[in-house]
């Protein structure tokens, strides 16, 4: 599975907790992250990552756009509710939007991340691996 990993700032050290608890699970999938939430997975858990630009240089414009291909398959996006940008707000509603008409599962928090999660080492995602085209993601780059 391709899993798309951003976070708004506030939520950086959430998630990277959160990759580091589910490494193991993690590691069986390719991984791509906007490049400073990335970067800080990779250097906390070790885990390799294809990083897209920064968020502010078009990173989740490149998500969206994976997304829209049907080359992402789940999406950990942890947003922060008491965040008072604008525009990052607008990038979080079109990345959900995204996910919502390409039916691409997209966790925004812990506790939906963690169900995903669960659910993909279960195997309950596996039906993604159906309606992904055969490309390879990296082949795009």
């Amino acid at each position: 599975m391709n899993i798309a990993l951003t976070a708004q700032d506030k939520k950086k050290e959430l998630l990277v907790q959160f990759c580091t608890a589910y490494k193991s699970i993690l590691a069986k999938h390719n991984l791509y992250a906007t490049a400073t939430t990335g970067r800080l997975v990779a250097d906390a858990t070790g885990l390799p990552i294809s990083l897209f630009l920064s968020h502010k240089n078009g990173g989740h414009q490149q998500i969206d756009a994976r997304i829209a291909y049907n080359e992402i398959d789940l999406v950990l996006m942890f947003s922060d509710p008491d965040n008072r940008d604008p525009w990052e707000d607008q990038q979080v509603i079109e990345t959900l939007r995204h996910c919502d008409k390409h039916n691409v599962p997209c966790g925004t928090n812990l506790a939906s991340a963690e169900m995903l999660i669960m659910g993909l080492q279960r195997g309950d995602l596996d039906w993604r691996e159906m309606i992904r085209p055969r490309t390879s993601l990296k082949s795009h780059r």
